[in-house]
Formats: C-alpha cells, structure tokens, sequence
C-alpha cells in the first residue's frame, strides 16, 4: 500500500504453524448449566462496544450528537451506531440492565450488574509504542492495559473480600474485544505497507493474550474472545484504498481481498492464542467469537439477509467522487444526510455497522451458537429476544 491508496501484491500472508483449532476445541469445556445464568458484564475494546466513554472523554466528538443512536435511543447515547449495540443486546437476552460506561461516575452499586471498559478509538497497544513506530493514535491512555488498569481499581469496590470477587466474577460474562482493530486501521491510515503492518499482529495478539490471563487471575471464567471482521468489506477501508485493478476486489463481494486476508490471518493467530491459553487453563470457558464468518454470508448474500438499502456504502455519509463523506464531523451545525431505514444497510458511517447488523451477529452468539467456538451454551439463561 503506497500513501496515494494503492495496493501493492505482497503474496500469500505467513501462517503461524500450530495445531488445528478443531481438534484441540472438542477437548474444551462449555458453559456448566449451573453457572448459565450470568449476574453482570464487564466488558473490554474499543467503538464497536464502548456504550458512552468516548463522549465521557471528549463531548464534541461525532457519536455525541445525532444522527448516532437515531434508531433505539432517538438521542445520542455516546454509541458509535444508529442504535444498540452487540453487548446491549447480549445484556437483553440474559435479562440484565444495558452496561454503563465504567467513566460515567455515579454510585458504585451502578456496576454490580457490570461496567464497561470499552473506549472509541482504543488500541491493543500503548500508544507510546505505536507512535514509535510512526503510527498515531486517536486518544492517548485507552489501551487495553489501561482499561484493565480501571477494572483492577474498580473491582475492589464492587465486593467486600477476594472470595466476593471470585464469586462475582464466576457469575459474570466477560467480553474481551474486539480489540487491535484500530491499531491496524491507524496504521493503514498512516500509507504503511501491509507487509510492514503485519509486523504489529504478533504484538497485538501478544497483549490480547497478556489481557486474557489478567482477567483469569481476576478470577473471571467465562470470557468472550472475538475476532476481527473482514475489513476489507468496511466502507471506510474502499475508499480510502480503492484500486483500478479488479484482481484487487473478490469478485464475489466487491470487498479487498488482501485487508480480508489480513484480518484472517490477524484471526487465525488469535485464536492459536486462545488455544495456548485454554491448555493452561482448562477449566475457564475461552469461547472465540468469529466475527468474520458472521459478517461474509451477509456480503455474500445481502437480500437473504433482509439488506436491500445497502452493503458496501454506508447508511450515514456516503461516497462523492469515490471519497467517503463523514457521517458527521464534531458539532450539530454540520450537514449530515442519513438513509431513512438504516436496518436495511450493513453499515452505519463507514466504520460501524448498524443496529440491525449486530443483533444479527448477537443471535449466532447468544441463541443459534453458530459463532462461537465452543459454543456459549447459555440457552437456559436467555430471557428475552431482542
């Protein structure tokens, strides 16, 4: 990739040797059924889930005003959508209230049913890292290290002694991403070439590993590890590196090809990770979330998922000459035009995706288990069906 947007052939992607993924997951253990019905979430990443922080942080930013939350909320909620949110609609159907922002303040009872960590614009990596690099960085102190930083703060006042935690975070749903996603994104951003971009991967997955047993030491056992989506499909990465060759495009989606290939491969590693760690520790429910295969039938098939208003440009914004206009740039005066039924498109400003988007991809977690390796098995806790 060269800093005008195009894409230059840089072959196959290297592929971290390991054993098979399928042969080591039927070894792994599911959800018990006595430990199904979860009392809280806490939650980890980045915008795809952070319900609020990022306006907490910096009130003019664009998820802070309408037309975001347009759909659920009819008001802007800090959410980076038209409306909820995939952990707003896995707190619904285990019956629990929607997660808060966990820098929203208030009483500390507020988050005995959970908190979130989540923050617009974080990376898996310190910031200070990736500017050495030549990568900059949206915010600075949101990393994953220092959302888990806050949880660790936060922990002890939720529950009275070591054994109130361990309980507590037995009987709590942990969502640990989606996260690095940005890294790679601020990297591409930057006209760093994939090849020196796959650099970061082993780093990201690294800190996501490190993350993980952290949160195993806290005492968590069920935890939600997802992966990335097929980013060559976001409409922010088309436009931005949109090619005159058609050998550039999978002719079956109209998507990249190789930032697809670099999110499997980026996939591909994490989830040799999680099998590194479940070895070590057998009996916590590390459940890898696909996140890519939830989206490609939809990019495949569109219509067969109800998406006729649009798959490949965005609902809110829109392309002008082959350049993606924002959905709306920091303050209420900008002109912003939005579709007038945002369930029918895949994506919401070019990044995110729409309300309609993530419930589907929250029914293969939460109901069908399509998405999950192992499978959640939470079927007997779910109350509702959002």
């Amino acid at each position: 990739m060269d800093p005008n947007g195009s894409i230059n052939p840089i072959g196959g992607f290297p592929r971290r040797r390991g054993p098979a993924v399928v042969v080591v997951l039927f070894l792994l253990p599911t959800l018990a059924a006595g430990a199904a019905c979860f009392t809280s979430i806490f939650s980890f990443g980045d915008s795809i889930a952070d319900t609020g922080n990022q306006c907490i942080l910096l009130p003019a930013d664009p998820p802070c005003t309408l037309p975001f939350g347009r759909t659920f909320f009819h008001r802007s909620t800090g959410r980076n959508g038209d409306g909820r949110l995939m952990i707003d609609f896995i707190a619904e159907y285990l019956g629990l209230p929607l997660v808060p922002p966990s820098l929203g303040g208030g009483n500390r009872s507020d988050f005995r049913t959970g908190a979130n960590f989540a923050v617009g614009g974080a990376t898996a990596l310190d910031c200070e890292l990736l500017k050495n690099r030549g990568i900059p960085c949206y915010l600075d102190n949101i990393s994953l290290g220092v959302q888990l930083d806050w949880f660790r703060k936060l922990l002890p006042t939720l529950c009275d002694s070591s054994g109130a935690c361990s309980s507590l975070l037995n009987n709590s749903l942990v969502l640990l991403g989606e996260i690095g996603g940005n890294d790679y994104n601020f990297a591409f951003s930057s006209g760093i070439s994939l090849n020196k971009i796959q650099e970061l991967v082993p780093m990201v997955i690294n800190t996501i590993g490190l993350a993980l047993k952290e949160v195993i030491k806290f005492g968590a056992t069920n935890i939600l590890v997802p992966g990335n989506f097929p980013v060559g499909c976001v409409p922010r990465i088309l436009s931005r590196f949109r090619s005159s060759n058609p050998r550039d495009y999978d002719p079956s989606t109209g998507c990249l090809a190789q930032y697809n290939q670099f999110a499997q491969l980026h996939n591909e590693q994490l989830q040799m990770e999680l099998n590194d760690t479940r070895r070590l520790y057998p009996h916590v429910n590390i459940i890898y979330v696909d996140y890519y295969n939830a989206l490609m039938p939809v990019y495949l098939s569109p219509k067969k998922f109800g998406f006729t208003g649009g798959v490949l440009e965005p609902c809110c914004s829109g392309f002008t000459g082959g350049v993606l206009k924002p959905c709306c740039n920091g303050g209420m005066n900008r002109s912003t035009i939005c579709c007038d039924e945002p369930s029918t498109y895949v994506n919401w400003d070019g990044i995110h995706f729409t309300e309609a988007t993530y419930r589907l991809i929250v029914k293969g977690i939460m109901k069908d288990g399509s998405l999950t390796n192992p499978n959640l098995n939470a079927s007997s806790c779910l109350v509702g069906d959002p």
